[in-house]
C-alpha cells in the first residue's frame, strides 16, 4: 500500500508541475483547464481499471486476471499472487480432504458424524455397508429412523458412552456389530462401528470349550465326592489318622464344583445373544429377599453375624431379568459378607452391610457398601477378570470361586448397565450397579 500511495502521489506531484508551468507560459485558466484535464483522464483509468476488476471477479481465472498501469499494476500483481496462493491452499486442502477420505475408506470400521441432534452428517462407505446407510439420501435424517434398535436408541439417549454397544446386524442376523459412540465439539458425535462377527465366533469357541469341560468334569467331580463322603461317614472306613486329609479331599471337591458351576453359568450367559426380559421387577420384595439370605450367609460363616441395613426406595421397580438380577443383586452382597470382618465383643466393633436402591441423577442404582477391609485401588480395575484374586488365601478361606464379579459384568452388561467400584483400604468398599433411566418402572 506504500508503494501506491508513493505513485498516486507522484502523479498528483507531477500534474501539478506541469499545470505550473502552463500558468508560467501562458495564464492560469490554462493551467487550470491542463490540471482538470489530467485528473479526468486519472479517474477514468481508475474506472476503466475498476471496470475490469469486476468483470474479472464474474469468471476469476488466474491466466485472464488483468495487467493494469499505474497503480493498478501493484493491485493486480497483489491479487494474482493472493491467488496463487489462494489455488495453492485449496489444492493442499483437497489433497489433504482426498487423503483422508481414502484412509477412511480403508479402514474397517464404520465411521458416522452425529449432528448435536443426532442427525446424520457424513459417513464412510463401510458404515453404508454396515449400517445400511446412504449418504446421498439419508444425509441430515435422524439415525434412529434407520438403526431402529430398542437397546442401541436407549443407548444413545442415555448418553453415557464408556463401554461400546453390540447388537445383530438387522441386514444379516449372523453378523454381530459394536458401536461406539465419542462425543466430540459442538455436541456432535462420531459413531464407530466394528465388525465383530469373527471375534464373536472365536469366542463362542472358546466359551463352548469351557463349557465341554466343564460338563465332562462335572461327572468325575461328582463320583469322587460321593466316595468320599460315603468313606467319611463309614464307621471305620477311614483311620483316625487319615480323616482330616479326606476331609481337605472332600472341601476341594466341593469347591472344584462350584467352581465347575460358575463357569456353567457364566458360559450360558455370554452365549446367550438373545435380549433379556423386560418385566417388572418388585424391587422391594427381591432385595427383602436377598437381605434374608446374606443374613443366613452371615450367621453361617461368623459366629457374630452382621448388621445388614437395607434402603430401598419403595416406588422404584425396574424392568429386567428377575432371575439374573437377582443373581448380581446376591453376588454383590455376599461378597460384602465374605470380605468384612463381623466382629467381636472384645472389640466393640460389628461388620456393617448397607444395601441401598435409589434414584442417583435421576439413574435407579443399587448399592452394596461394606465396612470391610478394603482394596488397594491398583487392584479394582481387575476385579471383574475371571479368578483374578486380590488375596488368593483369603479368597479360598471365604469359599469365592473367582468369578462371581465376572458373572455380575455380563448379566449387567446384558441390562445396559455399569458396575461402579470404589474403596479405601481399610474403611470400606462400594459396589454400585447403575442402570439406564429406560429401565425406571415407577409404581402407580
Amino acid at each position: 500500500m506504500l508503494d501506491i500511495r508513493w505513485k498516486a502521489g507522484l502523479f498528483v506531484c507531477a500534474l501539478s508541475v506541469i499545470s505550473l508551468f502552463f500558468w508560467l507560459i501562458t495564464s492560469v485558466n490554462t493551467a487550470l483547464i491542463v490540471f482538470a484535464a489530467g485528473l479526468l483522464i486519472y479517474l477514468i483509468s481508475h474506472v476503466y481499471w475498476l471496470h475490469a476488476l469486476q468483470n474479472w471477479f464474474k469468471n476469476p481465472a488466474l491466466k485472464e486476471i488483468p495487467e493494469g498501469s499505474g497503480v493498478w499494476e501493484d493491485i493486480f500483481v497483489a491479487l494474482l499472487k493472493y491467488e496463487r496462493n489462494n489455488n495453492q491452499n485449496q489444492n493442499q486442502l483437497n489433497s489433504a480432504l482426498e487423503r483422508f477420505n481414502l484412509a477412511t475408506s480403508a479402514m474397517p470400521d464404520g465411521l458416522v458424524i452425529l449432528s448435536a441432534s443426532n442427525e446424520i452428517e457424513w459417513c464412510t462407505p463401510n458404515a453404508e455397508h454396515q449400517l445400511g446407510l446412504n449418504l446421498d439420501t439419508d444425509r441430515k435424517l435422524p439415525v434412529v429412523n434407520l438403526i431402529r434398535n430398542s437397546h442401541f436408541i436407549a443407548y444413545l439417549y442415555n448418553e453415557k458412552y464408556d463401554e461400546p454397544f453390540k447388537l445383530k446386524s438387522w441386514r444379516n442376523s449372523e453378523v454381530i456389530l459394536e458401536i461406539q459412540l465419542i462425543p466430540f465439539a459442538n455436541n456432535q458425535k462420531l459413531l464407530i462401528s466394528r465388525d465383530m462377527t469373527q471375534y464373536e465366533k472365536v469366542d463362542v469357541m472358546r466359551r463352548d470349550f469351557i463349557a465341554n469341560v466343564s460338563h465332562e468334569l462335572r461327572t468325575p467331580l461328582t463320583v469322587v465326592g460321593g466316595f468320599l463322603e460315603t468313606l467319611t461317614d463309614m464307621e471305620g472306613a477311614v483311620p483316625d489318622n487319615l480323616k482330616n486329609y479326606f476331609a481337605m479331599m472332600e472341601e476341594q471337591t466341593i469347591r472344584m464344583r462350584r467352581i465347575i458351576e460358575d463357569l456353567l453359568t457364566l458360559s450360558s450367559i455370554e452365549s446367550n445373544t438373545e435380549e433379556p426380559d423386560d418385566s417388572e421387577i418388585d424391587m422391594s420384595t427381591l432385595l427383602k429377599s436377598v437381605q434374608n439370605d446374606g443374613i443366613g450367609l452371615s450367621q453361617g460363616l461368623n459366629k457374630n453375624k452382621h448388621i445388614i441395613h437395607l434402603d430401598a426406595d419403595p416406588a422404584l421397580n425396574l424392568n429386567g431379568a428377575v432371575d439374573e438380577l437377582r443373581s448380581v443383586f446376591s453376588n454383590l452382597v455376599s461378597n460384602a459378607i465374605r470380605y468384612t470382618p463381623a466382629g467381636d465383643k472384645k472389640s466393640g466393633k460389628t461388620g456393617e452391610i448397607f444395601i441401598r436402591w435409589a434414584l442417583v441423577n435421576g439413574e435407579p442404582v443399587f448399592s452394596v457398601r461394606d465396612t470391610g477391609i478394603g482394596i488397594e485401588q491398583q487392584h479394582i480395575d481387575r476385579l471383574t477378570e475371571r479368578f483374578y484374586r486380590v488375596d488368593r488365601s483369603r479368597s479360598r478361606e471365604t469359599g469365592g470361586t473367582g468369578l462371581g464379579l465376572s458373572i455380575v459384568k455380563h448379566i449387567l452388561i446384558r441390562h445396559q448397565a455399569k458396575l461402579e467400584i470404589s474403596s479405601e483400604l481399610g474403611v470400606g468398599s462400594t459396589f454400585s450397579a447403575a442402570f439406564p433411566k429406560a429401565r425406571i418402572a415407577l409404581k402407580k
